[in-house]
């Protein structure tokens, strides 16, 4: 099963999942491994409780997506099926983005589009991208703990120990 990391920056979060794809056209039959970050819209909840209750957080609306994943076949450390999905619509990623920045340098790649979230919500169609400015200062703050995560979790997929079981719709079986 999947681990899902949740980082919250004000209205903004960030998850961190590792991942087990296998293409469903038999022609391709590709399997797929590594790890899924998204770039999430935080849904604001009443507060609830005294002072001292802990509040609802819900991590909803996907914008963007990267996914550093590489195939069975070009192995660990093969970054050959590396690629972002920019202005994700409605929670649906749209069609694959590849760049030879992402693969020469995944992390690095990575902070630098992280490290300017309010451009990326503008590319999801997101309206009143001030009202996130407090949120992009906290992601900026906060990034280097985001990318330690996605390279640990990354290192944990080459290794065998996450990805282990295949990302299926609906609910666990």
């Amino acid at each position: 099963m999947a681990v899902l990391r949740v980082f919250c920056f004000g209205s903004l979060g960030v998850t961190v999942e590792d991942v087990f794809l296998i293409d469903p056209d038999p022609e391709h039959a590709a399997r797929e491994r590594g790890v899924r970050v998204e770039l999430r819209l935080l849904d604001p909840q009443p507060w609830r409780g005294s002072i001292n209750a802990s509040q609802k957080v819900v991590v909803d609306q996907a914008v963007w997506r990267a996914d550093f994943l590489e195939t069975e076949e070009g192995g660990p450390g093969s970054k050959d099926r590396m690629h972002y999905h920019p202005g994700m619509r409605n929670n649906e990623p749209g069609r694959r983005t590849f760049r030879d920045e992402l693969t020469d340098n995944p992390m690095g790649w990575l902070a630098g589009q992280l490290a300017d979230p309010l451009s990326l919500l503008e590319d999801a169609g997101i309206q009143d991208l001030d009202a996130y400015r407090p949120s992009a200062d906290a992601l900026r703050e906060g990034l280097g703990e985001v990318v330690l995560s996605v390279t640990n979790v990354l290192a944990g997929v080459r290794a065998g120990d996450l990805a282990k079981v295949p990302v299926r719709p609906g609910p666990p079986t």
